[in-house]
């Protein structure tokens, strides 16, 4: 039996996104959440919204117990469109063929969008997320879609008057936006609405593939509707051909005739769609009014989305080089805060990923919501994103380490111990994160180690001496003397976090003459500034570096002494 939402829970985009997909496919009916992608490049983050977006709508309706399926669309059978740059130019030659019809490059997948589609996979697989996989070249090859082909060619010329209304449309507003936006516009619709024929078959709503070449740059030149035979000719091989649209299957339905089939066929209930669909002419709302009057279906519900950025990087799009991926973000970020990202905001609101500094902030702000999640009184919105993105039906709580250790302490020691994962863990259990191995760590530790290594600039990493620095040891000062003999004298054999803290701001008072324990002066406190500088000199080369106590610690008393000029005690 299903459950309702409880009345005295918090109400998300999630939530009501959940309550329109239910009231779209009828109370008691399955429900199907659909998404799609083409596979033309990779799959970036920005992408990641089309996937996580109906993901999460599937969850709460699972978490109601509500049957529900998340269906995906590869649109592999999308013609490739241009070489990209690190690809050998002769792939041009496959301009205008399936995706799924495209060798490779790289060698070791079986097509072009194989190649794209594999990493998506397993990062959705370690994001838990789970769909049914729909692949459009075997839809359309096996004939899957034949009758509903047939039918839109019957009714090409409903079509067009759709069409030809909301070309109207959008160049009425896109004679009201400035320059650039209308000719971004301009752009966007002429690109979804291309010429398929010529003369009254300019705007024939199925593309047929040339049987020659394997390319869709065919022009319609005559159409049989009591036989339903089609002709054409290939302008780029020259060749002149033919098709049956009742008996063979070579070719596809334009993308605006396409899209609002497949809801029909499929009885979408809730899909998501970018910002850019929604403009007048748009794939989409040319869709919401072409899916009732020609397929007999209701327009799904839906939320839009808007785009993600990277480092600066205002869109991104998937035809671009060095765009980040979900596998990229999986190799800093823990598989909940990478959904984290997502749910907790509006699927409207733009928002940036930095995989800088950033990313330690991003795990502090994780590590304290995790800790508000503990308490049952506390639970609100910001809970409640975290319960969505912590968990998931199929897979229970998604990995996180058994024992929590801030991200930002595990970079620091990552950096300075060189990334040995046994030292780090010998120096986190002497900082107060006692655990019983390494495996107790994980993910986080991989992941900070990955960081460290990845984008910490070179001029901020934590370099540790190789040798003692005899010039600077030759030319302390007096104070500076009494400081490292103090500090050498006092500190512990233990090494741990807490004592060496006391001695490493203990060490200035004791050479003014007071206690650890006693409040600093204020020449004191202009003394241990002097002092850390002094320790980081001779440490690491710099004026500053990781918290000190911690890089103490993770050097081990051996090599403290070593660097202060002071041999084995």
């Amino acid at each position: 039996m299903a459950r309702g939402k409880s009345q005295s829970e918090p109400v998300d985009w999630v939530t009501r996104a959940a309550d329109d997909a239910i009231r779209h496919a009828g109370e008691g009916n399955l429900v199907t959440v659909a998404s799609g992608a083409s596979p033309s490049g990779p799959i970036h983050l920005g992408n990641l919204r089309e996937f996580l977006t109906p993901h999460f709508v599937a969850e709460e309706l699972r978490r109601r117990g509500i049957a529900v399926r998340h269906l995906h669309s590869w649109d592999d059978y999308d013609r490739f469109r241009k070489v990209p740059q690190g690809v050998d130019g002769s792939w041009s030659e496959h301009i205008g063929r399936p995706l799924s019809a495209v060798p490779d490059p790289w060698g070791c997948h079986e097509s072009w969008a194989e190649h794209f589609k594999a990493p998506l996979r397993e990062a959705l697989v370690e994001l838990g997320v789970e769909m049914d996989e729909i692949s459009q070249t075997q839809m359309y090859s096996a004939g899957t879609y034949r009758e509903q082909i047939l039918l839109a060619v019957r009714r090409r010329d409903e079509i067009e008057d759709v069409l030809a209304g909301h070309r109207t449309k959008a160049s009425a507003a896109a004679s009201a936006e400035s320059d650039e936006e209308a000719s971004a516009l301009a752009d966007s619709v002429a690109n979804e609405d291309e010429s398929t024929g010529s003369g009254d078959l300019a705007r024939f709503p199925f593309k047929p593939w040339c049987a020659e070449c394997g390319r869709d740059t065919t022009t319609v030149t005559s159409y049989d509707d009591e036989t339903t035979d089609l002709a054409y000719t290939c302008d780029v091989c020259g060749h002149t051909g033919s098709t049956n649209l009742t008996h063979e299957d070579g070719g596809k339905l334009v993308w605006k005739v396409d899209w609002p089939m497949r809801w029909a066929f499929e009885k979408v209930d809730f899909e998501p769609a970018g910002l850019d669909h929604m403009t007048p002419g748009s794939s989409y709302t040319v869709g919401q009014e072409l899916v009732g009057t020609i397929f007999g279906w209701r327009a799904p519900s839906r939320v839009t989305y808007a785009f993600v950025g990277f480092a600066g990087v205002q869109k991104m799009s998937s035809s671009a080089g060095g765009v980040p991926t979900a596998a990229d973000a999986l190799r800093v970020l823990e598989a909940p805060i990478v959904r984290w990202l997502y749910v907790r905001r509006q699927p409207k609101q733009a928002f940036t990923i930095d995989f800088g500094p950033e990313v330690v902030r991003l795990y502090d702000e994780w590590d304290a919501l995790g800790r508000k999640a503990g308490d049952p009184a506390k639970r609100d919105l910001a809970v409640l994103a975290w319960e969505r993105a912590s968990m998931t039906a199929a897979a229970g709580a998604l990995p996180t380490p058994q024992v929590v250790v801030p991200f930002r302490t595990l970079s620091s020691v990552a950096d300075v111990t060189a990334g040995s994962a046994d030292l780090i863990s010998a120096v986190i259990s002497h900082v107060g994160h006692e655990h019983d191995s390494v495996d107790d760590l994980e993910p986080r530790l991989a992941k900070a180690m990955q960081w460290t290594a990845e984008f910490v600039p070179d001029e901020d990493r934590t370099i540790v001496r190789d040798a003692p620095d005899a010039e600077r040891l030759a030319a302390l000062s007096e104070d500076e003397e009494l400081w490292l003999r103090i500090f050498l004298d006092r500190l512990p054999a233990s090494m741990g976090l807490d004592e060496v803290t006391s001695v490493v701001y203990g060490t200035p008072k004791v050479a003014r003459g007071l206690g650890f324990d006693d409040a600093p002066t204020d020449q004191v406190k202009s003394d241990q500034k002097d002092f850390f500088r002094l320790l980081y000199n001779l440490f690491v080369g710099k004026d500053r570096g990781p918290r000190l106590p911690t890089l103490v610690v993770a050097l081990g008393m051996e090599r403290v002494r070593e660097l202060l000029g002071a041999g084995q005690p």
